[in-house]
């Protein structure tokens, strides 16, 4: 059997980041039950008893604003209709202001063993600028009640680069965090998404942001940080105590497949890419109809080259890099001689180191890790 991880995407959200890009809706509440009638039809239509779930992931939007009984059924769905592995890792994105003692009991009760909180600053002047609708405070008291329900591993994000953000906050933001204890940290860049408030804001000279210069010395002073207190940087943008690298993630970054239930969500499976409409509307009458694969809109049909090519551009975003032997094992061929020209070049700029079992970033290559990527498009 196959491995199999499934994404499941919650579109609402009390408040739309000002820098948020993905497709979430604010004011769609008359749709919300209408919506997940039709996810929980998408699940039951898409059934899988041939491939092993082991990774299961519930993100949005906020999907800690839907009633705690809507994600118990879609659970409910999933195992029903797939054969879900009694270790399975299951995530659900928790918003701080969104749940309470109750929810997250009911979570765990359904099986969700792990969180993914969204702080990204501890700052609440900060907050307000990316127009995220908790406090630090609130932040806490989520975080606390998850430890107090019983949660053993939880994830939380925090951001850098923010509007008027410094090198001191972000050093006091990775401090309290540390003192909290979490057992995983991602920690990224804030990025300009194009038609986001955030970009017209900016535009508008309403807000500025850290140069690059800054925006690297914060990373660099939050991995030094995080790796004294026994966090492991395993990937670009992310790290974690011994044993809980996110395994929903690193998955997806080994390319192996993954099944998306929702609007707009993806799906990889069979060298073949495709995603979901983005319309909450045509979503929902299309499942209502039974005709559930009207929402796919094939995104890629890869070839080997291209299967390849990938793997190495994922390969590298984690930190232990592109073990050589695995590759060889995958594509029956050695990446070493696939690749030796890019490898070149890229060892020539001091942006990668190879030996024989082992491609993988230095720190030079870390801090440019984009310009890595296109290096091999």
């Amino acid at each position: 059997m196959k491995e199999l991880g499934i994404y499941v995407h919650i579109p609402f959200c009390k408040q739309k980041c000002y820098y948020c890009d993905f497709v979430s809706y604010t004011s769609k509440e008359t749709e919300k039950e209408r919506y997940f009638k039709a996810l929980q039809k998408e699940i039951e239509t898409q059934k899988n008893e041939i491939d092993r779930v082991t990774t299961i992931y519930i993100g949005g939007g906020t999907p800690s604003m839907a009633n705690k009984e809507e994600i118990q059924k879609i659970l409910d769905m999933i195992k029903q209709n797939y054969i879900v592995e009694k270790e399975a890792e299951i995530t659900i994105e928790v918003n701080p202001g969104t749940v309470d003692e109750a929810k997250l009991e009911a979570y765990k009760k359904a099986g969700i063993n792990r969180l993914s909180i969204g702080l990204q600053s501890t700052k609440n002047e900060l907050l307000k600028k990316i127009g995220r609708i908790h406090t630090y405070e609130e932040f806490l008291t989520c975080y606390q009640l998850a430890r107090k329900v019983g949660f053993k591993n939880i994830n939380i994000d925090l951001m850098l680069g923010l509007p008027n953000q410094t090198l001191r906050d972000i050093e006091e933001s990775v401090e309290k965090i540390i003192k909290l204890n979490p057992e995983h940290i991602s920690f990224y860049s804030l990025i300009i998404e194009e038609n986001t408030p955030i970009e017209k804001m900016l535009e508008e000279k309403r807000i500025a942001l850290p140069s690059e210069e800054i925006e690297r010395t914060m990373y660099w002073k939050a991995k030094k940080a995080l790796e004294r207190s026994d966090y492991i940087h395993y990937e670009i943008s992310n790290f974690a105590k011994q044993g809980y690298n996110s395994k929903h993630n690193t998955n997806c970054w080994k390319q192996k497949e993954y099944l998306g239930f929702g609007v707009s969500a993806h799906s990889y499976q069979n060298k073949k890419r495709y995603c979901n409409t983005s319309s909450i509307i045509e979503y929902c009458q299309n499942n209502e109809e039974g005709k559930s694969q009207n929402n796919q809109v094939i995104c890629e049909i890869q070839t080997e080259e291209e299967r390849r090519k990938e793997y190495m551009l994922l390969g590298l975003r984690m930190l232990e890099g592109i073990d050589v032997q695995e590759f060889k094992h995958k594509f029956i061929q050695n990446p070493l001689y696939l690749f030796h020209q890019e490898l070149e070049k890229l060892v020539k700029e001091e942006l990668i180191e190879v030996d024989l079992n082992q491609i993988k970033l230095t720190n030079k290559g870390l801090d440019f890790a984009n310009l890595v990527w296109e290096q091999f498009i």
